[in-house]
């Protein structure tokens, strides 16, 4: 079993960071707890599991599997030790005070596309609600374990999640329109993954030209995949809001009206989202609410 020891070069909060790759708290490919981390993932080299811990001022890794090697090699990346925001200085107050509360906030860097890509298309269009057990179906249903003793599943394989079958992807919630997405990705993946070599801007427009793939998706991909400080989820049903009431006290907002807000932090935008939204701060509730549609409608 090979292992490492990773010394963050700065304060780093591996609890809260790491909750950024987790699609909900029952997400069966991650496990998140105070001091410690194990993801299940699928490498270019095959599945693999890694657990960091917190050891004094370093973190602990141990990895197994196949791809156990490969997690090793990129594990501080993942871990949010190549996240450096010393250049992010925010004028708004509420942003400033947000940032000096969380200096331990930082984007893990996952490497893994397919990966990325099966939450976030499964959450396309639909409450959070919907997306998480979605997601926890899929993998509790057609995952692999991951190596070792972790526990965790991993996300299904792209030969796996071709052969499934509408109806089945109908039971667990998941309407033709995002599974013919799931299955275009899938049907790609191997070209897909060979985009981390990529620079953010030229990975979200590969993923866009992609029938199913717009900007929200591609946006919640490179954050997690790349660790693009700047991705903005165009389209997002609360974030428009939060954006307006948190930095100009509107308590509606829209795509355009939380783009020009952010405008001042361009490089780091999505550093800002990602600083109110784990702030719990949350925009007026009134008027409506995003509703659990039937499938059929769609």
């Amino acid at each position: 079993m090979p292992r490492r020891s990773v010394t963050p070069p700065y304060a780093l909060d591996l609890r809260r960071s790491m909750r950024l790759l987790r699609l909900g708290k029952h997400d069966p490919t991650i496990d998140v707890r105070p001091g410690a981390v194990s993801v299940a993932m699928n490498t270019p080299l095959g599945p693999a599991a890694l657990r960091a811990v917190e050891s004094g001022d370093q973190l602990d890794v141990e990895a197994w599997g196949d791809g156990a090697d490969w997690a090793l090699e990129h594990a501080p990346g993942l871990l949010g030790c190549e996240d450096d925001h010393t250049d992010f200085a925010p004028e708004h107050p509420l942003v400033r005070r947000l940032h000096r509360e969380a200096p331990g906030l930082h984007l893990p860097r996952s490497l893994r596309v397919l990966d990325a890509l099966v939450p976030a298309v499964l959450s396309q269009r639909v409450t959070g609600f919907e997306a998480k057990r979605a997601f926890r179906l899929l993998v509790e249903r057609w995952g692999e374990p991951a190596p070792g003793p972790t526990g965790l599943l991993r996300v299904p394989s792209p030969d796996v999640i071709s052969e499934i079958a509408y109806y089945d992807l109908h039971v667990i919630g998941v309407e033709k329109k995002r599974a013919d997405a799931l299955k275009r990705v899938s049907a790609h993946a191997s070209r897909l993954e060979q985009l981390v070599e990529r620079a953010p801007g030229e990975l979200r427009a590969r993923l866009e030209a992609m029938a199913g793939i717009g900007e929200w998706t591609s946006a919640e991909v490179a954050r997690v995949v790349l660790a693009d400080a700047d991705a903005v989820s165009v389209g997002d049903f609360h974030l428009k809001h939060l954006v307006a009431w948190a930095l100009a006290s509107e308590p509606r907002g829209t795509d355009e009206r939380m783009l020009e807000l952010l405008e001042p932090y361009r490089g780091h935008r999505g550093r800002v989202c990602t600083l109110l939204e784990s702030s719990g701060i949350t925009a007026p509730r009134f008027g409506p609410r995003q509703a659990i549609q039937p499938i059929s409608e769609r």
